[in-house]
């Protein structure tokens, strides 16, 4: 472990002094590259450094203690020393295995959020609304950007479905426990008897892809034109904007109707397509060491029952960690980070776990 780590603050001091090279600064590129690198390296190192002092500190207790002789106040000094430099020790090796983990190379990258109305009829659709609300919320806490991508918005204020995007540093990596089966438990507005009911909402979250990340040859795609429409059927306007593209190879659908521009609409609709590809085959891929390793916190199966959200207990569950707070209004808000970090937290646990027994 040792050795990484000393290589990790090799590069670390290798970058920082490549960073006041006038040459480097003025190449935005590379600058802006060395400059991720560092700040990615930048908590392995700080906390190998402070890893390194409890070592040293470690040794001195011991070099104290045995140079105590007959000094009884000297010797409780440095027992002192010695078992608080042990636990120190301890801590900090078992924080540096977790930051030694292989990284998602997903973490860092923008996402797209599917949210689609399950069992419930119209209360499914209201509380897609209200865990669109609950993401973007979140988004805006931690300044990121959010742009819908496509809706198919009920009369009522509720979402059949929506797909939106949500732009941020460490996004992904953020979000990507969140796809599953939502469950709610509530009374719904359409409910005359008060009586509580039960919704199910899938949610998808997929790290966004580009052209470089998946190829695609134009030959195979179709593309359709239509007019934009929302709730009811109403017409937003009367030009053929939205855009339909059809991936033939795969039969992979994507839409795009936010836009008054149909040229935007089309960039928004070939983003969601590299993804959903790139999805296609990531899930081919992990279909095959599922069985060797499954994580913790869940496999991002879209079917798999997730969190369950009871409004008149005021209790959100997440079942993959057992976790369970009763501040829902909270994390409705957007007050999510104290569930996302648990489950990232279990998720690494999980990952320490099986890298061990290997």
């Amino acid at each position: 472990m040792t050795g990484k780590l000393s290589e990790a603050e090799k590069r670390y001091e290798e970058i920082s002094g490549k960073l006041s090279d006038p040459q480097i600064v003025s190449d935005q590129e590379q600058y802006k590259s060395l400059m991720k690198e560092y700040k990615n390296l930048s908590p392995l190192v700080e906390k190998f450094r402070e890893y390194k002092k409890a070592e040293a500190d470690l040794a001195e207790a011991k070099e104290m203690l045995d140079e105590s002789g007959a000094d009884k106040e000297l010797r409780e000094m440095a027992q002192l020393q010695l078992t608080e430099s042990r636990e120190l020790l301890e801590r900090y090796t078992d924080e540096l295995k977790v930051m030694l983990l292989p990284k998602d190379p997903n973490d860092d990258k923008n996402v797209i959020v599917e949210i689609r109305a399950g069992a419930g009829g119209e209360e499914a659709a209201l509380f897609a609304n209200s865990l669109f609300r609950m993401y973007t919320m979140y988004a805006q806490l931690k300044g990121w950007r959010t742009e819908t991508v496509n809706s198919n918005p009920t009369e009522l204020g509720g979402f059949k479905e929506i797909s939106f995007s949500i732009e941020g540093d460490g996004a992904y990596a953020k979000l990507k426990y969140e796809s599953g089966v939502h469950r709610v438990q509530r009374v719904p507005e359409t409910e005359a008897q008060g009586r509580i009911q039960t919704s199910t909402v899938t949610v998808a979250v997929l790290p966004e892809m580009e052209a470089v990340d998946v190829e695609i040859n134009p030959a195979d795609l179709e593309y359709q034109t239509y007019r934009s429409s929302g709730a009811g059927g109403q017409h937003i306007n009367k030009t053929e904007s939205a855009i339909r593209i059809i991936h033939k190879p795969t039969g992979t659908i994507v839409e795009c109707q936010e836009e008054r521009s149909q040229y935007k609409n089309k960039d928004k609709a070939m983003k969601m397509l590299y993804t959903k590809l790139y999805e296609a085959k990531l899930n081919e891929q992990t279909s095959r060491i599922a069985e060797e390793r499954r994580i913790q916190v869940g496999t991002g199966d879209r079917s798999e029952r997730i969190r369950t959200y009871n409004f008149p207990q005021s209790r959100v569950t997440d079942h993959r960690i057992g976790l369970t707070l009763y501040k829902l209004d909270q994390f409705m808000n957007g007050n999510c980070d104290e569930v996302f970090e648990a489950l990232a937290i279990a998720d690494r646990a999980a990952q320490l776990a099986g890298s061990e027994n290997q």
